[in-house]
């Protein structure tokens, strides 16, 4: 199992909003691929899968704000 975890993003900047899932629950995703767009007051950016298996679980729906260190979703591993 592995965790989607919102990074540390620099400049005291403490959360980001989830404005797009390229992937739905279900779906397998390759390690780097684009899973999420997040955006800040600052910019817009793609976080990337941290490993290859299928996307299990989506903890923050579009919209949502997440806190620095929190956890976006869950992959199964494959």
């Amino acid at each position: 199992m592995a965790k989607v975890v919102l990074p540390e993003l620099g400049e005291g900047i403490e959360k980001a909003t989830v404005t797009y899932w390229y992937f739905q629950p279900g779906e397998k995703v390759s390690e780097k691929d684009d899973l999420v767009e997040l955006a800040t007051d600052k910019a817009t950016f793609n976080l990337p899968s941290p490993a290859s298996g299928t996307l299990a679980e989506i903890l923050f729906k579009e919209g949502d704000a997440v806190n620095v260190g929190e956890v976006l979703g869950i992959i199964e591993e494959s």
